[in-house]
C-alpha cells in the first residue's frame, strides 16, 4: 500500500513539473514580450545604465526569493525574512564598526541561519502552522532587534564595504553576481541532490514521504535554516548598498519574495517549482516597477500594478490546474 502511495505521489509529481515546465516557458516569453515592448517605448529604457540599475535593484529580492522558492515547494513560507536581514544588517553593522568585517558579516549570516532554524523546528518539531510561526518570530526579532537598538540606525560602515551592495565587476553589479551564485546553488541543490528531491516529495505529499521513509522534519529545519540564511545574505547585501544598518528596514521583503516566487509560476499548494521561475518572476517585477517609474507614474500605482500582475498570475494557474484536475 505504502509502495503504491509513493508511485502515485511520484506520477503525479512529474505531471506538475512538466506542466510548471510550460509555464516557465510562457513565462519567458511575456518577460522577452514586455522587454522588446518597454525597449520600444519607455524612454531611456533600453540604455546600459538602467538595465544595470534593474539588476542591482532587485537583487536583493531575488536572493530572498530563492530562499522563499525552497520553502514555498515545501508547502510552507516564512514571512520573518525581512525582519531577519533587518538584523543581519544591523547586527553586522555594528560588529563591523566594533570588532572586524569578517564577524559581522559571519556574525549576519549565523544569526539568519539560526532564526530559519528556529522557524523550521516550530513547525515541523511543535506543529504550528507556517504564518502562524513566521509571522510570530517576525515581531519578535523586530521586537527584540528596536529594543537593542532603541530604534536608532547603526552608522559608520566603512564607505569601502559600499562595494558589496554598489559595487560592480565589469558591467555586473555585485548584487546581481551574488544573486546568480546564490540561484545556481539553489538550483543545484534541487536537481543533483537527495535533499533537494525530498523537499519535492515532502512539499507534494508530507504521508507519502514519511511512509517512504523520508525524515519529513529533518527536512522541514533544513528548508527554513536555508531560506533564513539567505535572508542575511540579503541583510549583508542590502547594508552594503545603504552602509546603515536600520532596524525598520526590509519590510516589504516577505511579500515581494512571495509574489516573485507566485508570479514566477510556482503554487503555493506545493511539490514543484524551478528557480528560474523565481528568478523570471522577480526580473519581471523589476522591470514593470522600473518601466512606471521611467513613465513618471505615481509610486501609488506600483503596488496595484504589482498586486494585479500577482492575481493573474494565481488565477491563471488555478485555472490550469482545475482543468487539468477535470481531465
Amino acid at each position: 500500500m505504502a509502495s503504491v502511495t509513493v508511485e502515485r505521489s511520484g506520477v503525479l509529481g512529474t505531471m506538475r513539473a512538466a506542466w510548471a515546465a510550460m509555464g516557465n516557458f510562457a513565462l519567458l516569453g511575456i518577460f522577452v514580450g514586455l522587454l522588446v515592448v518597454f525597449s520600444l517605448t519607455v524612454p531611456h529604457f533600453a540604455t546600459l545604465a538602467n538595465l544595470s540599475n534593474v539588476l542591482q535593484r532587485n537583487s536583493i529580492i531575488g536572493i530572498v526569493a530563492c530562499g522563499m522558492l525552497l520553502m514555498i515547494i515545501l508547502a510552507g513560507f516564512d514571512l520573518s525574512v525581512g525582519a531577519v536581514g533587518a538584523m543581519s544588517s544591523v547586527v553586522a553593522a555594528a560588529l563591523i564598526v566594533h570588532v572586524s568585517m569578517v564577524a559581522g558579516i559571519a556574525a549576519g549570516l549565523v544569526l539568519g541561519l539560526i532564526v530559519g532554524l528556529f522557524n523550521g523546528f516550530c513547525i515541523a518539531k511543535i506543529g504550528i502552522n507556517a504564518f502562524v510561526a513566521t509571522l510570530a518570530t517576525q515581531v519578535l526579532v523586530t521586537g527584540f532587534l528596536f529594543v537593542a537598538t532603541a530604534a536608532q540606525p547603526v552608522y559608520g560602515v566603512p564607505e569601502a564595504f559600499t562595494f558589496v551592495g554598489l559595487g560592480k565587476i565589469g558591467p555586473l553589479p555585485v548584487p546581481t553576481l551574488i544573486f546568480a551564485v546564490v540561484a545556481v546553488l539553489i538550483w543545484a541543490l534541487l536537481r543533483f541532490t537527495t535533499f533537494g528531491h525530498y523537499i519535492y516529495i515532502v512539499g507534494g505529499n508530507r504521508t507519502a514521504a514519511r511512509l517512504a521513509g523520508i525524515n519529513v522534519d529533518r527536512v522541514t529545519i533544513a528548508t527554513y535554516g536555508i531560506g533564513g540564511l539567505l535572508a542575511g545574505v540579503a541583510g549583508i547585501v542590502l547594508l552594503g548598498e545603504t552602509t546603515i544598518g536600520q532596524p525598520a528596514s526590509a519590510t516589504d521583503w516577505p511579500l515581494s519574495a512571495i509574489a516573485a516566487v507566485v508570479v514566477g509560476g510556482v503554487p503555493l499548494s506545493g511539490g514543484v517549482g524551478r528557480v528560474g521561475g523565481a528568478v523570471l518572476g522577480t526580473l519581471l517585477l523589476g522591470i514593470i516597477a522600473n518601466a512606471l517609474n521611467l513613465l513618471g507614474i505615481s509610486p501609488f500605482w506600483q503596488p496595484a500594478v504589482t498586486g494585479a500582475v500577482i492575481l493573474v498570475a494565481v488565477g491563471l494557474d488555478s485555472y490550469q490546474r482545475r482543468q487539468r484536475e477535470r481531465r
